[in-house]
């Protein structure tokens, strides 16, 4: 009896964790602005940059509900080099060849007022084509479907092709 006590009790114990615990959920695979430039020069590839701050709500949500979904955690891990900067970064940040730095004025850093041109709206997904690529950015909570179209857009350089408007009005979604 002591026997099955000692092989069965662990095995319990074991099972009753596992049944509790979560799976684990999809990760992308977050760069910062440096490693961004470093994997950019191996291979280029579009940009998706996630401005967030701390304190912001609706941040949380979508990496909750949007960025931890299989098919766009996917999608950005195959098609593009993503990014998170934090608005408020008081870091000095460098990017393609220029130093970005925290505005105590603003209480923001330049790179996040430069890629949301000045509107400092929280979450806000910017779409790079390139490194010197104009931003694209797209302020507000995304749910999946939404990110779809842009995420795809850049993903697959239509934007090189058409407008979005033109790639909207043949865009069948799937998420």
């Amino acid at each position: 009896m002591q026997k099955v006590k000692y092989f069965f009790g662990p095995l319990l114990i074991i099972l009753i964790v596992s049944a509790f615990s979560s799976p684990s959920k999809p990760k992308i695979k977050w760069l910062t602005v440096e490693e961004l430039q470093i994997a950019y020069v191996r291979e280029a590839r579009p940009i998706l940059i996630d401005v967030y701050t701390s304190w912001c709500g609706w941040c949380k949500v979508m990496d909750r509900e949007t960025y931890s979904k299989q098919t766009v955690a996917d999608y950005i891990n195959t098609h593009y080099y993503a990014v998170k900067l934090d608005a408020e970064s008081t870091s000095s940040i460098s990017l393609n060849g220029k130093k970005y730095n925290f505005l105590q004025s603003t209480g923001t850093n330049e790179l996040a007022n430069y890629l949301l041109a000045g509107q400092m709206a929280y979450p806000t997904t910017v779409f790079l084509s390139s490194l010197d690529a104009r931003p694209a950015p797209l302020a507000g909570y995304l749910k999946p479907n939404e990110l779809e179209a842009p995420l795809k857009y850049y993903g697959e350089a239509a934007n090189k092709r058409m407008s979005f408007d033109d790639y909207m009005k043949t865009f069948n979604g799937s998420w």
